[in-house]
C-alpha cells in the first residue's frame, strides 16, 4: 500500500501563495482543500487533494 504524503498547513500556504487568513476565509466558503486533522490536533493536507483542488479551480488565467 502507498504511502500518502500529507504536507503541513505552512508548505501548503507557501506553495499555493495565500495567506493563512485568506485560506482559512476559503475553508469557512468550503472552497479550499480538505484538511485532515491528526490524533496530536496537527492540521495536515493530502498532496492528492491539493493536486485535485488546484486542477480543479474553475478560473484559469490567461
Amino acid at each position: 500500500m502507498a504511502s500518502t504524503q500529507m504536507l503541513k498547513l505552512p508548505e501548503v500556504l507557501t506553495e499555493i501563495g495565500m495567506s493563512r487568513a485568506a485560506f482559512y476565509r476559503m475553508r469557512a466558503r468550503g472552497q479550499a482543500p480538505r484538511l485532515v486533522k491528526l490524533p496530536n490536533g496537527h492540521l495536515r493536507v493530502r498532496r492528492s487533494d491539493l493536486d485535485d483542488w488546484l486542477s480543479n479551480l474553475d478560473s484559469p488565467a490567461y
